[in-house]
């Protein structure tokens, strides 16, 4: 390892410049969702376009997050971020300046590669920026909370931009940020890597996304398009042969594969990965349909809207720090099913909602769902680094967040297509009802499979 703890400015400085890169890869996974009817106005896009400008930022972070971690620990970790802000910074520059859909995409998939580089080293940056455990415990819990505070500010910021200065506003917010960010950076970190860093994967990365590419086309033009289309077909084709080919490049690449198959053997393991998708399948895909429920068919303003579903973000920023002190006392299990039941109850509610339900009828359906996310997202995090050894954890919590990053962009491809177009008012009310009740099976069917496979309590009061 070079330079392990070394550091131009305080451990502290640090810290807060690499919580403001992570704090912005994540804000623009849900500041989006808000400004969606207005960037669908401006830019003449349908809802399959809408998808696109979505899930071209989720397809890339899930693609590029195992290995931008190795590319770190190859080619330092001061490098791969400072990288990652440039890029990050000047595609949501383009963004902000988009004359059309294609741009726009092109532009997001560019923002999803600066998020993949920066996301992984701003916590290897801030580990090794303080060598006491305590005071590195401490400072990953604010590395996590400030995450945490991204996902309710995302409607709640995107929402006021939108309404007060236009959508472009929310892509051109992170430029000057990230100008800072970058020259603070530069200045306060000292480079560090390490000097038995694994090969990078190239053949699993370019499989890899190329499934999940083929997967996402499949969905979002099948919905456009028909299942039928030609084009459709042959996404789907491309999806299935390239599953054996990535499964067989891996087990060839063995301890260097980007996610060494030995790991996949461990059911523990494959439970807290398989419900982390699960997990974000079923809430960024109804998210997305909710978002233009509440604007193109309830006509809320997009500040409405963004306030509208705070109550569904804040119990997930509050409550996850206690399910994470309850999952270290008595194990995944018990937090990880209670959090998908009480997420199902919310989800299911929602199909109470019409075009002129009034807002208490959505209320209980977004604090339940919230306060389940709170429960079950740290819970999972937890059960995929418990299942594996203690040197394996760096790579288990890549891996549970790529799952996630990868279930959201599914999600959203699979919502898009069932609900249609927001133009048919009554169509995608049903639309939209379906999506919220197909979340909520997949919901239940994951605490089973937590029930089962998860680490901890079966009952409350008992070993684990």
């Amino acid at each position: 390892m070079v330079d392990p703890a070394r550091h131009a400015g305080s451990p502290r400085t640090v810290l807060v410049v690499m919580c403001a890169g992570y704090f912005l890869v994540l804000l623009d996974v849900t500041i989006v969702n808000v400004a969606l009817p207005a960037i669908g106005s401006g830019l003449g896009a349908d809802v399959g376009g809408l998808q696109w400008v979505v899930d071209g930022y989720a397809l890339a972070l899930a693609s590029l997050m195992l290995t931008s971690g190795t590319a770190g620990d190859l080619y330092g970790h001061r490098r791969v971020v400072l990288g990652g802000l440039a890029v990050f910074g000047a595609a949501s520059l383009a963004c902000g300046l988009a004359p059309g859909i294609p741009v726009l995409v092109a532009a997001r998939v560019a923002q999803g590669v600066g998020a993949a580089l920066l996301l992984p080293g701003t916590l290897a940056i801030i580990s090794r920026a303080f060598p006491d455990d305590a005071a590195r415990a401490r400072a990953i819990g604010v590395w996590a909370g400030i995450g945490s505070l991204a996902l309710p500010a995302g409607p709640l910021l995107g929402g006021a931009l939108t309404e007060a200065f236009g959508w472009r506003a929310i892509f051109l917010l992170n430029v000057p940020i990230v100008l800072v960010a970058l020259v603070w950076a530069a200045a306060i970190v000292r480079e560090s890597r390490e000097e038995q860093a694994r090969r990078l994967d190239v053949p699993g990365v370019l499989l890899g996304s190329l499934l999940l590419l083929a997967t996402t086309y499949a969905f979002i033009e099948g919905g456009r398009e028909g299942a039928g289309s030609p084009r459709v077909l042959v996404a789907v084709l491309v999806a299935v042969l390239t599953v054996p080919a990535l499964a067989l490049a891996e087990l060839r690449r063995g301890d260097d594969a980007m996610l060494p198959v030995s790991l996949l053997r461990r059911p523990a393991f494959d439970a807290a990965n398989v419900t982390a998708g699960i997990m974000n399948l079923g809430t960024l895909g109804t998210l997305f349909v909710l978002m233009l429920f509440l604007q193109s068919v309830q006509h809320r303003s997009a500040l409405l809207a963004g306030l509208a579903v705070v109550p569904l973000f804040a119990p997930l920023a509050v409550i996850a720090p206690f399910g994470g002190r309850v999952t270290s006392r008595i194990g995944a299990r018990l937090p990880a099913a209670a959090g998908l039941l009480l997420a199902t109850a919310g989800l299911a509610l929602l199909v109470r909602a019409g075009a002129h339900s009034p807002y208490p009828v959505l209320l209980p359906a977004f604090l339940l769902w919230g306060t389940g996310m709170g429960l079950l997202t740290p819970a999972v995090v937890a059960a995929a680094i418990e299942a594996v050894p203690a040197e394996r954890a760096g790579l288990a919590s890549a891996t549970n967040n790529t799952a996630r990053q990868t279930g959201g962009a599914i999600g959203i491809a699979v919502a898009g297509a069932i609900a249609g177009q927001p133009v048919d008012g009554t169509r995608f009310v049903r639309g939209f009802h379906a999506v919220a009740l197909g979340a909520a099976g997949l919901y239940a069917a994951a605490a089973v499979l937590a029930l089962v496979l998860l680490p901890g309590m079966l009952f409350p009061g008992g070993e684990r």
